[in-house]
């Protein structure tokens, strides 16, 4: 074997080595760095159905923005849809950085071979849904995504800086409405525990399933991409949100949750994770409803996408001839 035939193992050694290395340092990988194949997958599977999820996270509540009680709830709800739209575009752009288009991604959504939040498979009865989302899905959003603003990957945690400051505007918008209805009328207060009820349980399941039964969660927190594993993190939210329904002045569904002082946590009932595992399979009230709904948008927006790459050929061809 000549240097010439030894030289590529060499190099990918010395780049694993370097991989290694900045992990263990607790620093960045950015995108021109060496990466093993297995974590750049893992980055564009996570990126990518975090990014789904954020865009077909508007559809549950754009569906309550033309029946909003007043001009104050309308104008909070198209700020806060607008931002889930925002948040899909930043993470189609770090999963970018990784080399994959994010036009195959959208493919690959809308084939159903790449999945997008469990929660957002749920419908949207009344308007407290709007407020239980807010609370609830978005209050376990934050858990569970501000420790990826200390992600390994650069691009990823950087994007997770404004997403986490925008959540959080997204999370106390739900509970302020909550809050109000929770003192409006026996009938609204009816309508907010209502909306609780339903959203509590899917709302534990987003952190994924048991640590147990995670086939991803152990690497990923080899690798930093996430710093805790799914149980932490739900532990973590229960114990956000138990003392939170107390000051709502609702009830959160579950007779087992109650605070245990020898664990300095709550302790919290079991979980249906079958309900969760026919979801995932497409079987929840809402799955084909919302990937019909997001291909006909898709398919409806493409003169729009056309116009876009005209005008960039446009001012591409202009710009040359201006450079001649």
């Amino acid at each position: 074997m000549t240097a010439t035939d030894s030289a590529p193992d060499t190099a990918s050694d010395a780049g694993r080595e370097r991989f290694d290395a900045i992990i263990a340092a607790d620093e960045r990988i950015e995108p021109r760095d060496h990466m093993p194949d297995d974590y750049r997958k893992t980055l564009v599977r996570q990126i990518a159905q975090h990014a789904h999820s954020e865009i077909i996270g508007m559809q549950p509540e754009g569906n309550w923005i033309t029946r909003a009680p007043s001009l104050k709830r309308k104008a909070v709800l198209i700020a806060k849809v607008q931002d889930e739209a925002g948040h899909g575009l930043y993470l189609y752009s770090a999963a970018e950085s990784l080399g994959v288009d994010r036009t195959d991604l959208l493919d690959l959504l809308h084939q159903g071979r790449q999945r997008y939040s469990s929660i957002f498979n749920y419908p949207t009865l009344t308007w407290a849904d709007v407020g239980a989302i807010g609370w609830l899905v978005d209050g376990a959003a934050i858990t569970n995504q501000v420790p990826l603003c200390r992600c390994s990957y650069g691009p990823y945690a950087r994007a997770m800086v404004r997403i986490c400051k925008e959540e959080s505007f997204h999370q106390r918008q739900g509970f302020e409405s909550l809050y109000v209805l929770a003192r409006g009328t026996d009938a609204q207060r009816a309508m907010a525990q209502d909306a609780v009820n339903r959203w509590y349980w899917p709302s534990l399941m987003m952190f994924g399933p048991p640590d147990a039964e995670s086939p991803h969660s152990a690497q990923s927190m080899a690798w930093k991409i996430k710093r805790f594993s799914n149980d932490e993190l739900r532990q973590k939210f229960v114990d956000i949100i138990a003392p939170q329904a107390d000051a709502l002045g609702l009830t959160l569904p579950d007779p087992d949750l109650r605070w245990n002082p020898e664990r300095g946590h709550y302790d919290y009932g079991p979980i249906d994770w079958e309900e969760f595992t026919q979801v995932l399979k497409g079987n929840g009230p809402c799955n084909r409803q919302r990937l019909a709904h997001r291909r006909a948008a898709h398919d409806s927006g493409a003169w729009v996408r056309e116009a876009a790459r005209a005008h960039a050929a446009k001012r591409a061809a202009r710009a040359q001839r201006e450079a001649a």
